[in-house]
């Protein structure tokens, strides 16, 4: 009894440090894995495919095996396409690094925890030019599978920057040169009015539900919407998330 007590407790282990946020994890779904093998700042452990994908993708390095296989070594319901990498995670800048490099356009999640959402927010950021998105330390999911599979390679291409104080920032940003927009349904001022002409923007968006918390939306120069109709109260934040890069990449990417 006590043996197999421990035998469940030590792969509880395994798997969290192989899913985990510490360390190397796995990503799967064609996007997602071609994307990381195209990225040089992205370090492949293993690669995993079986012949069919590894024909789609034009790979000729990798570890043969079946779908079922790839379904044993991921997490349950996995999607994988054919494809899946164990890798080590990115880099992040710092703060300092981002204001250094002056990007355009950047985006701040506010404690946001769903990583399906996170994921689809790294992938509308990619497609209107934002080119980082900033999260807190604490209380924001790690980059994991789920989060790169959702957003479709986009995590190789957008920045993520993690930082302790998101008001901080914020204000660190502003003093910087960079116009900050909280987003809020609870004011009449439009998202296209504020924004219209400004080289340097940084656009943040609240938890699901919750919103922007009241320090981080205090320290935002302005905060605005996105107009909808009466009849919807609310958009959920990718969705919201996705109108908003929109908006603010008119006059700044071509297609």
């Amino acid at each position: 009894m006590k043996q197999n007590r421990r035998n469940r407790q030590n792969a509880g282990k395994r798997k969290r440090t192989e899913f985990g946020e510490n360390g190397p994890i796995w990503l799967w779904g064609t996007h997602a894995v071609t994307a990381a093998i195209a990225n040089p700042d992205r370090k492949v452990l293993t690669l995993l495919a079986t012949e069919n994908a590894a024909k789609r993708a034009g790979l000729t390095d990798y570890e043969p095996q079946t779908a079922k296989e790839i379904d044993n070594r991921l997490p349950p319901g996995a999607v994988h396409q054919g494809l899946a990498a164990r890798v080590e995670p990115l880099a992040g800048w710092t703060l300092d690094e981002l204001i250094a490099a002056a990007p355009a356009r950047i985006a701040v999640l506010d404690q946001i925890a769903d990583p399906r959402n996170m994921g689809a927010i790294f992938r509308s950021a990619a497609a209107f030019g934002i080119d980082a998105i900033i999260l807190q330390t604490r209380h924001s999911p790690p980059i994991t599978g789920i989060v790169a599979k959702t957003a479709a390679g986009a995590v190789e291409t957008v920045r993520e920057v993690r930082v302790v104080n998101i008001a901080r920032t914020l204000e660190a940003l502003a003093d910087a040169g960079w116009l900050t927009v909280g987003l809020s349904g609870a004011t009449d001022t439009a998202l296209g009015d504020i924004i219209a002409g400004e080289e340097k923007l940084v656009l943040t968006l609240g938890a699901e539900g919750a919103g922007l918390r009241r320090g981080v939306e205090k320290a935002c120069q302005h905060i605005a919407r996105i107009p909808i109709h009466s009849q919807m109260e609310s958009l959920n934040v990718s969705a919201a998330a996705a109108i908003a890069f929109y908006e603010a990449s008119r006059g700044h990417i071509s297609a």
